[in-house]
């Protein structure tokens, strides 16, 4: 744990014996590991996803959400990650978290049970109130998009 930030408490249940209650690698991690809860290995095909289930359902505080990320290793040495991305697990989802893990790679990846498949990060969130106008302030940027903010 890291002793510059106080822990947010996060209740967990476990939906199956085999489950396995996130763990972080670290103390300083911001990610704390999701595991595999399956009966036995599975393969997936090359740019084929699978639904990897944790066995575990999260009770977060109002105003924090779990963000499923990519585990570095699996993704660099399997080419496997989430199919999404990145995965959002809202505060008041009581169903069992799971993983939608695809093959980015040309070879079919196993996937053991009770292997490290991604990240936790559980992090606060502001919920917008969106007020339609006709008119926006004035930036320098202006309107220009996707890669226009580096040019001149």
């Amino acid at each position: 744990m890291n002793s510059q930030t106080q822990p947010v408490k996060v209740n967990i249940k476990k939906l199956n014996d085999k489950a396995v209650i996130p763990a972080y690698g670290s103390p300083f991690a911001a990610g704390a590991d999701l595991y595999a809860c399956l009966d036995e290995d599975i393969t997936i095909a090359p740019g084929e996803m699978f639904m990897i289930p944790t066995g575990i359902a999260l009770e977060l505080p109002i105003g924090y959400a779990g963000l499923i990320y990519a585990r570095s290793g699996l993704a660099s040495k399997k080419g496997l990650a989430p199919a999404n991305k990145v995965g959002v697990v809202d505060c008041d989802y009581r169903g069992e978290v799971k993983v939608a893990l695809f093959n980015h790679s040309k070879e079919p990846q196993t996937v053991l049970a009770g292997e490290r498949v991604a990240q936790l990060v559980i992090t606060p969130y502001l919920t917008a109130e969106f007020i339609e106008t006709d008119t926006l302030g004035d930036t320098v940027r202006g309107d220009g998009g996707f890669g226009h903010s580096g040019r001149q």
